[in-house]
């Protein structure tokens, strides 16, 4: 199986989302690593959103 093309930036932030050192990463199967990847693009997505609508309300009132 061929590594997943994975750049130095992503692989670090990926392993600390993950919580797992970064040889574990590079070792672990492709299904897993896009799956990972995938969840952490959505948490960080949702983060904006959740803060931008935190200062809304505070402006609000």
């Amino acid at each position: 199986m061929r590594r997943m093309p994975l750049s130095a930036d992503t692989a670090v932030k990926l392993a600390e989302y993950m919580t797992v050192p970064l040889e574990h990463l590079m070792h672990m199967p492709q299904h897993i690593l896009l799956q990972k990847l995938a969840e952490m693009a959505k948490s960080q997505a949702e983060e904006p959103s959740k803060e931008t609508g935190m200062a809304t309300e505070e402006k609000n009132e």
